[in-house]
């Protein structure tokens, strides 16, 4: 089994789905619970992955989460070594930043629940997101927002509203704003005083989630095949 990294920056906030997927796949998701004070690792010795998941921060805001400097500095070295990356809405827009890219927060209109995203022409050579349905939906949770891609840096995917949906940085790290992860069962999990707020019927999320997995969970579940594929060393061709 090969090895991935895994840090998880809030107590809801797990691999969920796509780590089950993994690790079907022959890649052992370990998670480090970075919020609840669990020491990340100072090198990415032994992994041959890593990935960074959500979380409500943004990507150096060190003085609330002070776990954040350390996984920039992961990602900075996976970067570096060319080591396989997926980072997940924080952990997208953490990977944008450490490349060069713009994050600002409460940027554009906020997304919640089940989304569609466009697949971009650029994607139809990437290993993890080409022959993909033209239009697909993911989990969105987000109110802050990848405003600029990092110096070339492939451009995947985008929405209505959010156009940074899913970006490539180098070979092998991906970003996504997105919860691939994320099922209809997290969305009922959500605080409807929270979406309340943002003027979203949480009922209406849930009902518009449950009519949208089986697609969506056949996409991603894909995605994830892939990616692990690239984890092991081997072709991500499907």
């Amino acid at each position: 089994m090969s090895q991935l990294l895994v840090v998880q920056n809030g107590p809801s906030g797990g691999p969920g789905r796509f780590g089950d997927w993994l690790a079907a796949e022959g890649v052992t998701p370990d998670v480090v619970h970075a919020y609840a004070g669990t020491a990340l690792p100072g090198s990415l010795e032994p992994y041959r992955g890593l990935m960074v998941l959500g979380g409500g921060y943004l990507p150096d805001e060190d003085d609330r989460a002070p776990w954040l400097a350390p996984t920039r500095s992961l990602v900075a070295e996976a970067l570096g070594r060319d080591v396989p990356v997926f980072g997940i809405c924080l952990g997208g827009q953490l990977l944008a930043q450490v490349a060069g890219g713009t994050v600002r927060g409460r940027s554009g209109t906020p997304e919640f629940g089940s989304t569609p995203l466009t697949v971009r022409s650029e994607a139809g050579t990437d290993p993890l997101f080409r022959r993909l349905p033209g239009r697909v939906t993911g989990i969105e949770h987000h109110v802050d927002a990848v405003t600029a891609l990092p110096p070339g840096a492939a451009w995947l995917m985008e929405s209505e509203h959010c156009p940074y949906q899913a970006f490539r940085v180098g070979d092998r790290a991906w970003g996504v704003q997105f919860h691939p992860e994320a099922d209809a069962d997290r969305v009922r999990s959500w605080d409807p005083e929270r979406l309340r707020a943002h003027g979203v019927d949480a009922e209406e999320l849930c009902r518009t989630a449950e009519r949208d997995e089986p697609a969506a969970t056949e996409v991603w579940h894909e995605v994830a095949r892939r990616f692990a594929a690239v984890v092991r060393g081997g072709s991500a061709a499907g």
